[in-house]
């Protein structure tokens, strides 16, 4: 074993994944590493366009997980006086774990737009669901399906 090898594999084993004591903050950490490469995601499809998405943080409160409550990075993107954002709602229900609903805003005015799910089913990739009934399959949220969704923010 060459010395580079020796380094690289006590390298990784120092760097061993962390552990959860409950499948609660797995997917809680999950839903916040999705989330953070979402955003990164974002920005590398937003390149050229002079916008950038910008992190908040949401408190997001969900009965079915020990703590009750837990910060999860939201996302905005805006463009004269037009918002989008990406709001985590909860992280169990419906048959998915990690919902974000996405909603435009102008003045007063808020509108749903659709929402996201880190995992829906058997997907395990970002889902768009544009319709209010869940039991149909969503799309995939790839870089076409974002600037579908924010061609709102052009009026």
């Amino acid at each position: 074993m060459t010395a580079k090898n020796q380094f690289l594999k006590r390298l990784q084993a120092r760097h061993s994944p962390p552990t959860f004591s409950s499948k609660h903050q797995a997917d809680i950490a999950a839903f916040r590493q999705q989330m953070a490469l979402l955003l990164d995601n974002m920005n590398a499809w937003l390149t050229d366009t002079a916008l950038q998405a910008e992190e908040l943080t949401v408190s997001v409160t969900d009965l079915l997980v020990e703590e009750g409550a837990f910060a999860i990075p939201g996302i905005v993107l805006s463009y004269e006086n037009r918002t989008i954002k990406f709001i985590p709602l909860f992280l169990y229900g419906q048959g998915v774990i990690g919902c974000v609903e996405v909603t435009l805003c102008t003045g007063n005015n808020v509108t749903r737009l659709s929402r996201l799910f880190m995992r829906a089913g058997q997907v395990s990739a970002w889902t768009l669901n544009q319709q209010r009934d869940l039991s149909r399959p969503g799309e995939l949220f790839d870089e076409d399906a974002f600037f579908r969704l924010i061609n709102v923010l052009l009026p």
